[in-house]
């Protein structure tokens, strides 16, 4: 009769076990799934700022262009002081670069502020953490 009650209790706490795997299983494939998915939705996130210094970039490279184009061409026509077409295209180069200097630091704040982490995923990790060590502190206590 004993020899029975123990094969029966090995065999419900072999299927307790298997159970507990393929629950262990499935939990941690769903943690891995929520961190996909709130890594893409970071990583959108992030392209939004990436635009910004792009443009900003694109922006800062035409003001460059505006400084050759102005120093070759010579915009001595706006200004009348004689020998100085330089200080034209200074002018209109140093307004184009302080644009796109705006634009950049714009673009850079909102990557700043961006917090990359899976964060919904952390938490939920340490939930199961939290619970995994509850229900052990409960099955010690059972002993």
């Amino acid at each position: 009769m004993d020899d029975e009650k123990n094969r029966t209790e090995s065999s419900m706490l072999g299927s307790l076990v298997s159970n507990l795997t393929d629950e262990v299983r499935t939990l941690i494939r769903g943690e891995v799934r929520l961190a996909q998915a709130e890594m893409t939705e970071k990583a959108s996130q992030a392209s939004k700022g990436a635009g910004s210094i792009a443009a900003a970039g694109a922006v800062l490279f035409s003001g460059f262009l505006v400084l050759l184009a102005a120093a070759v061409y010579g915009l001595d026509t706006v200004i009348d002081y004689g020998s100085t077409p330089w200080l034209s295209a200074l002018i209109v180069g140093g307004v184009v670069l302080i644009i796109g200097a705006i634009l950049l630091q714009a673009g850079r704040k909102k990557l700043k502020t961006l917090e990359l982490a899976p964060e919904r995923t952390m938490a939920s990790f340490r939930n199961d953490k939290d619970l995994a060590r509850h229900h052990g502190e409960h099955v010690k206590e059972g002993r």
